[in-house]
């Protein structure tokens, strides 16, 4: 299968097109639904109070409300992601963006009303709440966080205030970011000439085996970013001023703190895993020499991070197919069945092309239905990409069949679960059939990605506490973004890349940044990447025993704590030598990566 025929997503089964009439049938409903919540909660008094008694009148309404507010939230969620996946796919469609404006103005009224529930939550006892209801005790997990973010609410007007002035503050920085970044199209000077793609292409050239392509694009790449510099610079400064100054109005310490609570971790877990991280470092700096000298070069340049090296296989589309299917039938009927599902139905949008988002992501869109969007390329590295994306789907299918809205808030730390286990899965058959060579452009793809899950994740963390530190004060300058980006990469690159081919627009490059519920959306990669790995060697030592409780573990991250459900496979995530010892399995690649290029 060739590029341009890679598929796209089929949403006609969920809907005909955008301006089918019963697509603005459902959206009329749903907004009457949301109406008609809104009203429940009026009736019902949901909303900022002192004290409340849990009688049964209490107790009633409770139960009613979470049966209405799940039903509004599936309905809102099928129609948002359909929005969404011609926004993300083509960023030029006016229709979309202006479907995806106008569902914006209703979800802030349901912002609204979940501003007021935790409130309601948190005025009552509700530890005699969860006694007296088996709905509550279901949901005794959501209620017990959600008593804690009532302390952090500020006042209703306030609430409400905020709420609505996101769409004109960090939604639309967010979104000129989005729109920016998805239309540039890039002049890389080449051999041949001058090729004119977009910016997806273009870093899609990072793993081109061409060295001088490599470099072209690179500095083609700077070179369009300087462009947009001081409109992406303007964008990170409205979105990190609006998180800053909201966590520090509702009695957060610090953003770092409302994302380590969202994030169902706590500080002392993070300080674990980022030293066992930093001790980790050197063999990093090991894997970076040894390619070096596998690409015949004296040091890596940062266009040189992602090539390719040893003689792996040209990946069709069709084979990558194939072979997640056989390798994830060999763990289980249930996953094997979701990816035969995922490719048979058309679920995967896969061709890269202009107006298209980069990278890759899965979203739920009804039931145990999602959408993964990718840009795939001939290499293993897509291949693991689409095996990543599948475990996400297969995650929202536990979720989605045992789960309400309420108890699938899955955190962005345990959200990378299943998808960093589905790699592992596919890269422990793929080294199996390889010979000398593929083993080494496998290893290779394994730790260009775990580089950046480790190495890039830190210095991405760094970049971002830094900016949070110094935005509370005053806004920064575009030298000011990129000289923080800069020092990140000096801590964790370090001498063994091209100080002087540093990357000091990767700010500009990341959605993530401009996403205001998004904050520090780095650390939980490395976690995801760091406790698969640990699952997956769970899962090597006794396969049936870990299959026994997998699935449950999937479909309950959200209604219990990361450290609670680690201890289900006797892991301690507070403890560094947990984190030490998932970093002993990429220690273990490096060290078979070194043997195998120096032959």
């Amino acid at each position: 299968m060739s590029v341009s025929t890679l598929p796209h997503w089929d949403m006609t089964t969920v809907y005909p097109a955008l301006d089918d009439l019963t697509f603005e049938q459902d959206v009329e409903q749903l907004i009457q639904s949301i109406s008609d919540l809104s009203a429940f909660f009026d009736a019902h008094e949901i909303q900022f109070k002192d004290n409340i008694s849990v009688d049964s009148s209490v107790i009633s309404v409770f139960e009613q409300l979470i049966e209405k507010y799940n039903t509004v939230v599936e309905k809102q969620q099928t129609m948002g992601t359909f929005i969404m996946s011609f926004v993300t796919t083509d960023s030029r469609n006016t229709l979309a963006q202006s479907k995806m404006s106008m569902f914006q103005q209703h979800g802030i009224k349901m912002s609204m009303l979940s501003t007021r529930l935790t409130a309601w939550v948190g005025a009552m006892d509700i530890d005699a709440l969860i006694a007296q209801s088996e709905v509550a005790q279901a949901h005794s997990f959501w209620l017990k966080k959600t008593k804690e973010s009532a302390t952090h609410l500020m006042s209703p007007q306030e609430e409400a205030l905020a709420a609505e002035l996101n769409l004109t503050g960090g939604s639309a920085w967010s979104k000129l970011h989005g729109a920016i970044t998805s239309q540039m199209m890039v002049d890389v000077h080449t051999k041949d000439g001058i090729e004119t793609m977009p910016m997806s292409a273009v870093r899609n050239l990072a793993s081109n085996a061409n060295r001088d392509l490599r470099r072209a694009g690179y500095e083609a790449e700077l070179a369009a970013w300087e462009k947009t510099e001081v409109s992406t610079a303007a964008s990170l400064n409205g979105v990190k001023g609006q998180v800053g100054l909201l966590a520090r109005k509702r009695g957060w310490n610090s953003p770092l703190d409302t994302a380590l609570f969202d994030s169902h971790i706590d500080r002392e877990t993070l300080d674990a895993m980022m030293d066992a991280a930093k001790a980790s470092f050197p063999d990093f700096r090991r894997y970076f020499k040894a390619k070096a000298k596998g690409l015949g070069l004296d040091k890596l340049a940062w266009y040189d991070i992602s090539a390719p090296l040893g003689d792996g296989r040209t990946w069709t589309y069709s084979e990558a197919e194939n072979f997640i299917i056989e390798q994830f039938g060999e763990y289980s009927d249930k996953l094997k069945d979701l990816a035969q599902r995922a490719f048979s139905e058309n679920w995967i949008d896969a061709e890269p092309r202009n107006g298209k988002r980069d990278g890759a992501f899965c979203m739920k869109i009804r039931n145990d239905e999602s959408r993964i969007l990718a840009n795939f390329k001939p290499s293993y590295g897509s291949v693991s990409t689409l095996a990543h994306e599948l475990g996400h789907a297969y995650h929202n299918v536990k979720l989605a069949t045992q789960r309400t809205s309420f108890q699938r808030i899955n955190p962005m730390t345990l959200a990378e679960t299943a998808s960093i286990f589905c790699e592992a899965l596919v890269q422990d058959a793929a080294l199996k059939n390889a010979d000398t060579a593929e083993q080494l452009s496998i290893l290779e793809a394994s730790l260009q990605r775990d580089s950046q899950l480790v190495t890039d994740i830190c210095s991405r963390f760094h970049f971002e506490k830094t900016v949070f530190e110094k935005r509370s004060e005053r806004e920064l300058s575009v030298d000011e973004f990129k000289s923080i980006m800069l020092e990140g990469q000096k801590l964790t690159f370090g001498d063994d890349v091209d100080e002087s081919t540093y990357h000091p627009y990767m700010w500009a490059v990341k959605p993530h940044y401009y996403r205001t519920e998004l904050s520090f959306y780095n650390y939980p990669y490395m976690f995801g990447r760091l406790f698969g790995l640990g699952l997956f060697a769970r899962y090597k030592a006794d396969p049936e025993n870990f299959k026994s409780g997998y699935d449950d573990l999937l479909a309950s991250t959200g209604i219990a704590d990361a450290a609670e459900l680690a201890r289900r496979f006797d892991i301690d995530i507070r403890s560094p030598a947990f984190w030490t010892a998932s970093l002993d399995v990429i220690r273990a690649d490096i060290n078979q990566f070194e043997a195998l290029v120096n032959g």
